[in-house]
């Protein structure tokens, strides 16, 4: 991880895919972050639809019309902002072309971001979608984003079969940008996997590091649990990237 103008460290969370668990790894992440000692903040850049919209595939039961700033500050307990909310749960520019307003810049996110930096050890920015979904009308994307704020970026990703091509694919365009990924993450890790999904957690662990797995329904825990068990999520935390701990995938098949 990185700097920007501020003094705080910028984290970007992206996905394999919509819907990977992005969201509550985000909370989890902040409480761990939270729990060795760091003000860790989060940014939602573009909030497209909410928990209602998008229905419940992770088993998290958080309705209510909740963005995903909302859930990670309810189970997390640490500040988290929204750039912009659009009603429908579409790519960010049809939804904005939807409801007719204007899509932040983004150099308006990334004047968000170093706000949050200036006061927070941690910032973690939840991308929307996948890394190469459009945040702006101008073709900026997460992965932009991430290289415009000098962060780092951890993947989230399925457990179960084409995660290896999807996580593959998704290290490769982090990788020839040149944002450092300090590891992955399982978004819903089953109590009983299959074959299949412990084979492909092994197999992750080669394209890069694995830096824990999040249960799957974690969303759906007590507050006071979640927080509880989150560090333990983890086998370590994302730290500071230089250019020699960058992806090292090299276009290595899954």
């Amino acid at each position: 991880m990185d700097t920007a103008a501020g003094t705080g460290v910028i984290l970007v969370v992206t996905g394999t895919d919509t819907g990977v668990g992005k969201t509550v790894v985000t909370a989890a992440l902040a409480v761990a972050l939270a729990a060795a000692g760091r003000r860790v903040a989060v940014l939602k850049p573009v909030q497209a639809g909410t928990e209602d919209d998008l229905g419940d595939d992770l088993g998290d039961g958080l309705g209510d019309g909740l963005g995903d700033a909302d859930v990670v500050r309810r189970l997390a307990g640490v500040r988290a902002a929204e750039g912009i909310r659009l009603p429908d749960p579409m790519a960010p520019v049809a939804a904005a072309a939807r409801a007719g307003v204007r899509l932040p810049g983004l150099a308006e996110h990334c004047a968000h971001v170093e706000r949050l930096a200036a006061d927070h050890d941690d910032v973690l920015v939840e991308g929307t979608g996948g890394l190469l979904v459009e945040l702006d009308g101008s073709g900026g994307t997460v992965a932009d984003l991430a290289g415009l704020t000098g962060a780092s970026t951890v993947v989230v990703c399925r457990s179960g079969l084409g995660t290896l091509n999807h996580t593959a694919l998704t290290l490769e365009a982090l990788e020839r940008r040149g944002v450092a990924v300090p590891g992955l993450v399982v978004g819903a890790w089953p109590r009983s996997p299959s074959e299949v999904e412990r084979d492909n957690r092994a197999r992750l662990a080669r394209l890069a590091p694995l830096l824990g797995a999040v249960p799957a329904g974690a969303g759906q825990l007590p507050v006071a649990e979640f927080r509880r068990a989150a560090p333990g999520w983890f086998t370590g935390l994302p730290q500071a990237a230089s250019t020699s701990a960058r992806s090292s995938f090299g276009g290595r098949g899954p």
